[in-house]
């Protein structure tokens, strides 16, 4: 599985879940298998330098990269309307939290993974 969280750097885990996934600077995707991180990696989001379209370019391109989960702060109506038809689940968590503890607060990985990477 790879879930995608709309992130503010490039700090992988450590890094910061963005306010709003259009115009997040980063994406960071990670790789779950069996409740365990297998991989991580950072993306720059190519909708952030536009002017009107973010949220569905973005999207676009998380299904292009595999996504099946998205996460963020928040997700506005355009962004929310292409992952829907992408078939890409989104998930809402609050804002500033680090990305390891997303994906502990939505169950994804397992309580006990390292914290951090």
């Amino acid at each position: 599985m790879r879930v995608v969280v709309a992130t503010d750097g490039e700090k992988g885990l450590e890094d910061s879940v963005a306010h709003e996934f259009g115009r997040c600077k980063t994406f960071t995707i990670v790789s779950i298998e069996g409740g365990e991180i297998r991989g991580v990696e950072v993306a720059r989001n190519p909708g952030a330098s536009l002017s009107h379209g973010k949220g569905p370019v973005a999207a676009k391109h998380l299904a292009d990269l595999g996504a099946d989960i998205v996460i963020s702060g928040e997700f506005g109506p355009g962004a929310s309307t292409m992952l829907e038809e992408l078939k890409i689940k989104r998930e809402l968590v609050k804002p500033g939290q680090r990305v390891i503890d997303a994906l502990k607060e939505k169950g994804l990985i397992n309580p006990s993974e390292p914290r951090g990477g």
